[in-house]
């Protein structure tokens, strides 16, 4: 059997595939510690939450009536205008039903989007996405219907007191040439916890703006929904910017609904593809975050639940870190938000590649740090030294990890200097 051009691009290895098998597998075998995925956490009192709300839409036809009826193709139309609502009184911006889409999901936003405004188009030019801020999400990596879509810029990195540092854009080296299309940005960003603060947000924006392209900022862990966000952040719309949502990180990663908030002309253009992609959103996510923003509840378990438990847990798991590995051995990126953490082994002898393998046959599941630099076009050690490990996972899980983890390395360090003659400093 032979496939299409389309064919064979999809169905090549990747890193987001990869990812998603290692989670179905880990799940599955007993034993296996979960650090690699992006599952939020099972917490407690949002568990109770969503069943209490679902066995109240249950009783009152709310849960029937989405469940047996299609929505339109941009969403449950109850959900666009309760949002837009919130967001006019939230934050001021101008904002209706008509700038607000759903998608299955933010994975199928980020598609219709990259290849809405980047690959060939009628005048035979090609244009590009750029992320100005690698590392970013690996799942952007293979969204690109077209090879050679994305473009990425090495960061700057501020090395921080306690063994901490963070990435900031290059603004003096972005490569924001005429074949861009469109900016993209995460924040916070997955893999690494960092928020692009509001000054290199605004000049994002400016620039965007001046070379005539959006700017996609991807929203899945920020405010004002999730809220898993630990320093200060300004959210940021104009018709200029699409910001991209999830109802995901609420806990509720299984109802698969994206949102967008973009200007009317791109909300149009997604409800089309949505039409001819999947007929319509589901329903079931959309009905119960208009409950919640109805009842008044969406915001405020964000702040008052969700962002609590995750900075407690970040707390947790840097004090269990750093109980094995000292500051000497991995280097952490400063943990702003998201679900993560980013370690920075800077004098690994093995590529994180490598040491991802041998954890796994531990059965320790962490993601290899080269998955996150989607268009680097030039190489760079520091790809290879680091790796995303996801905190949510109960402590003791955590630290039996951590102690596998440091076992390893202190394993690739003996194996390094085994190879070298003490006498002369020359490889054997």
């Amino acid at each position: 059997m032979s496939f299409s051009q389309f064919g064979d691009k999809f169905t090549q290895p990747t890193g987001i595939s990869r990812l998603m098998e290692d989670m179905g597998e880990g799940l599955r075998t007993p034993g296996t510690i979960m650090l690699g995925g992006g599952n939020p956490a099972q917490i407690p009192a949002m568990n109770d939450y969503f069943d209490q709300l679902l066995l109240q839409m249950h009783k009152d036809g709310t849960l029937s009536e989405a469940l047996c009826n299609y929505d339109g193709p941009r969403g449950k139309a109850q959900l666009l205008a309760s949002l837009a609502t919130l967001l006019r009184e939230q934050f001021g911006w101008p904002v209706t039903a008509q700038n607000i889409a759903l998608t299955n999901g933010s994975q199928s936003a980020f598609f219709y989007l990259f290849n809405l405004f980047a690959g060939h188009r009628a005048d035979g030019s090609k244009k590009r996405v750029l992320f100005p801020l690698a590392p970013e999400y690996l799942g952007y990596a293979d969204a690109g219907l077209e090879e050679g879509l994305f473009v990425s810029a090495k960061p700057t990195i501020e090395l921080l007191p306690e063994g901490q540092f963070k990435y900031h854009v290059d603004f003096d080296h972005l490569p924001l040439h005429e074949d861009i299309g469109l900016i993209c940005v995460s924040r916070p960003t997955n893999p690494t916890g960092n928020v692009v603060t509001d000054d290199e947000l605004l000049q994002l924006d400016a620039l965007a703006q001046q070379h005539g392209v959006p700017l996609l900022i991807d929203n899945a862990y920020g405010v004002p929904f999730p809220g898993i966000i630990f320093s200060e952040a300004r959210p940021l719309w104009n018709p200029n910017t699409i910001l991209c949502m999830s109802l995901s990180k609420l806990g509720l990663p299984g109802a698969r609904c994206g949102i967008i908030i973009a200007d009317e002309s791109t909300i149009s253009a997604l409800g089309n593809m949505n039409g001819i992609i999947s007929l319509a959103p589901g329903s079931i996510g959309p009905a119960l975050a208009n409950e919640m923003i109805v009842r008044g509840d969406l915001l405020r378990l964000s702040d008052e639940v969700i962002r609590p438990f995750y900075q407690a847990k970040v707390a947790e798991t840097l004090a269990i870190l750093r109980r094995y590995l000292p500051e000497d051995r991995c280097l952490i990126h400063k943990p702003e938000g998201a679900i993560f953490l980013w370690l920075w082994f800077r004098d690994l002898p093995i590529t994180t590649e490598v040491l991802y393998q041998r954890l796994k046959a531990r059965g320790v599941l962490m993601v290899p740090g080269h998955f996150f630099f989607p268009g680097l076009e030039q190489a760079w050690p520091h790809t290879h030294q680091c790796m995303r490990m996801n905190y949510v996972p109960e402590a003791a899980k955590i630290e039996q990890a951590v102690r596998i983890l440091a076992e390893e390395l202190e394993r690739a360090l003996r194996e390094a200097e085994s190879v070298t003659c003490p006498a002369d400093g020359n490889q054997i």
